[in-house]
């Protein structure tokens, strides 16, 4: 009898079935999550480009997280980035470096990268960046008299860096000075005709005085040596000409591990006259795209950054149906759910192009 009452307490006892795991909701583009990964996106980026200046994160347009196994995920990045004063070889932190205003001719990098996080470490496994400077016609339109971008191999930019860096050089007691590259020109034609232009330079093995005789002769410093720096320069030259110039060096600094003695990246691209690399001949800026390229980055888009990457509206659809998921659990009458937050695009930092 006991076993007989036993068996109907047992089978009227309510059956439990295993519950799948809810998967988390996808990431939003402002989570603290996706900012992390985007900083350090953005950190390797320019810890790995070789020519034309930093840039900074100006918003996160997408983000996608594929799970893989146990503490290991694939991450997925698409990011805007704006070029900042900053060049790439200078040591200052980003954080400190000042994005271009939109008035000064902006220019903005888009970003997609491939990022792997294991046991919480992050580490980027592919890459593909561009840069395009602002429309003319934008930055005419708010501000009509700001000078605009030039060619970096126009001849009144090339005249003013070469008149630049030989005054600097002729009233210098220090080392000679050798052009790297031109990272930014701009002409005034109104009312009064000025250039304006930035460029890299290297300290030689050669004072400025010794170079007087026989410059060619005289070479960069060794990586162990290497001293980088930066000009910047104004020439008018009507009604009358006047040239202003200042060069800063940065200092001997040390490469960190992963990323290649700065002095290699250059040495390539410098000419016999020690001018302009021939990968920015009739550009106005250094293309991200040309500066920076992960030996793990694909052409196609679809072997590296798959096309079903996810829109913001398949994001936010997915959010939409998570929350209506939630709202079948009994609430009080008149109860509303907040609505979700859009998850991408992501804030702007600074502006939009």
């Amino acid at each position: 009898m006991k076993a007989l009452v036993a068996l109907i307490l047992l089978i009227q006892l309510p059956i439990h079935k295993a519950v799948p795991a809810t998967p988390p909701a996808p990431l939003g583009c402002d989570d603290p999550e996706s900012e992390a990964a985007a900083e350090f996106a953005v950190n390797y980026i320019n810890g790995h480009s070789h020519h034309g200046y930093k840039f900074a994160l100006n918003r996160i347009d997408n983000i996608r997280v594929l799970p893989q196994e146990l503490n290991n995920e694939i991450v997925f990045l698409e990011l805007d980035l704006l070029e900042t004063t900053c060049h790439i070889l200078s040591p200052t932190p980003l954080a400190n470096c000042t994005v271009r205003s939109f008035t000064q001719h902006a220019v903005e990098g888009d970003c997609d990268v491939k990022l792997q996080k294991l046991d919480g470490k992050l580490s980027v496994l592919a890459s593909k960046c561009h840069s395009h400077a602002d429309s003319s016609e934008d930055v005419l339109q708010l501000c009509p008299d700001c000078p605009l971008l030039a060619s970096l191999n126009n001849t009144e930019v090339l005249t003013t860096v070469t008149a630049a860096l030989n005054d600097h050089n002729s009233k210098t007691a220090d080392a000679y000075l050798r052009l790297l590259e031109i990272g930014r020109a701009k002409i005034q034609y109104h009312p009064v005709h000025i250039v304006y232009v930035e460029f890299a330079v290297a300290a030689t093995n050669c004072s400025a005085e010794a170079a007087k005789d026989n410059a060619e002769a005289c070479q960069l410093l060794p990586d162990d040596q290497s001293n980088f720096g930066f000009c910047t320069a104004t020439m008018a030259t009507q009604p009358s000409q006047n040239l202003q110039v200042d060069c800063q060096l940065y200092g001997h600094q040390v490469p960190t591990p992963d990323v290649p003695f700065l002095s290699r990246a250059f040495y390539p691209t410098i000419t016999s006259a020690g001018l302009v690399p021939s990968v920015v001949q009739g550009f106005t800026n250094h293309n991200l795209r040309l500066s920076h390229n992960s030996p793990f980055a694909s052409e196609s888009s679809s072997s590296e950054f798959p096309t079903s990457m996810l829109s913001a509206k398949s994001v936010a659809k997915r959010a939409v149906a998570e929350v209506a998921q939630h709202d079948k659990v009994p609430r009080p009458v008149g109860f509303v759910p907040p609505p979700p937050p859009p998850p991408c695009p992501g804030k702007i930092r600074h502006f939009k192009i």
